[in-house]
């Protein structure tokens, strides 16, 4: 069964990087990233304000374009399986239907990790550049020399060993970019500004260590996209793929970034006190002198609360421009908890999402 599962997972993985619109939303992503810099330089705040617009910025970036790619990736790669009648040789084998959905779930998650580490490397590259204030700042031309080199050098590469070798573009550019990007950052890291040498950890001390706390971050965004590649892969099995992505860009995405400021709404609204339990907070809803239909909705608010995501607990945005250390806690320890909790968290939530989604297959007719 594990080799079953190996097997899946890597065909997956390949069928997810070729596909063309996870090239073309990754290099979006970039160009995107490589305008930040001018964008929060027109913040009302110069200086620090403008760096911390940077931030916003670029954790935004690496959110939008990683949950366009988890949606047309799970999307694409299952629907794929289906509309072809490929699943039906898989499953039809002696293959468990729950280890095909594993096996595609984590394909999906790999490439979109990939993509998210990518990602992540452009936004440090930029924060280590960071905002212009004035047309007299110098250019970082290690990180603009070192970044747009190995970018080009990648799409290069693809194409040559396109046009000699017959190699597949897609993937071959990403496996590329992936050495030579990497390559580049580490040597933006031994060299500053001027070319002289440096410690590699002089970037992630610089400006209370926000590249690493932005490195840190990058762990819980990638868990939020995780979460939603779940639901992407989980509804594919069911859906068509314009249903499929309607739903996780247009209900599940959504609630999930509202429903703790909905839960907070209804605990200042109803007086429930922070980290009060479900069966506290109904009854605390029922207690309240208030119309029956706004009861009704404080308990709705609730029940999204307790099912739907809560992607709050992935965006680091806020505890990083606050100062906040995503690794400390509140007596400036160093301490994991939160980052442990958090991903037992998402750990929970994906199984039962990937729970759901093998339920539904389990009973679909592919022939």
């Amino acid at each position: 069964m594990f080799m079953q599962l190996l097997s899946i997972t890597r065909v997956t993985f390949v069928e997810a990087i070729r596909q063309p619109i996870f090239v073309v939303l990754l290099l979006l992503g970039t160009l995107l990233m490589v305008l930040n810099p001018s964008v929060a330089g027109y913040s009302m705040e110069p200086g620090a304000g403008d760096n911390k617009m940077l931030v916003d910025l670029g954790l935004g970036t690496v959110f939008l374009v990683g949950v366009f790619l988890a949606a047309f990736t799970a999307t694409g790669v299952i629907h794929q399986e289906l509309t072809n009648k490929t699943a039906l040789t898989i499953v039809s084998k002696p293959v468990p239907r729950p280890v095909f959905i594993l096996g595609k779930y984590i394909g999906v998650s790999g490439a979109i990790l990939v993509a998210g580490y990518l990602l992540m490397l452009v936004f440090m590259l930029t924060l280590r550049h960071r905002v212009l204030q004035n047309k007299s700042d110098p250019i970082d031309w290690p990180v603009m020399l070192c970044g747009v080199g190995a970018v080009l050098g990648a799409l290069g590469l693809a194409a040559a060993a396109n046009y000699l070798y017959k190699k597949v573009f897609t993937s071959t550019f990403i496996y590329a970019l992936l050495l030579m990007l990497t390559g580049a950052f580490c040597l933006v890291l031994l060299v500053d500004k001027d070319w002289h040498l440096q410690s590699p950890l002089t970037d992630f001390a610089a400006d209370h260590g926000r590249i690493g706390q932005v490195a840190v971050g990058g762990l819980f965004l990638m868990q939020g996209l995780l979460i939603l590649s779940a639901f992407a892969v989980a509804l594919s099995t069911r859906f068509s793929q314009v249903v499929t992505l309607v739903i996780c860009l247009g209900v599940v995405m959504p609630i999930g970034l509202m429903s703790g400021a909905l839960n907070q709404l209804v605990n200042t609204a109803t007086g429930i006190e922070a980290g009060a339990g479900l069966i506290e907070s109904v009854r605390a809803v029922w207690g309240t002198e208030t119309p029956v239909a706004r009861q009704a909705a404080y308990l709705l608010a609730k029940a999204v609360y307790v099912v739907a995501p809560n992607f709050q607990f992935h965006w680091p945005a806020d505890a990083i421009t606050q100062g906040n250390s995503l690794v400390h806690d509140a007596d400036g320890n160093f301490s994991l908890s939160y980052l442990g909790m958090v991903s037992a968290y998402t750990l929970a939530y994906i199984t039962a999402v990937l729970g759901l989604g093998a339920a539904l297959f389990q009973s679909k007719e592919v022939s």
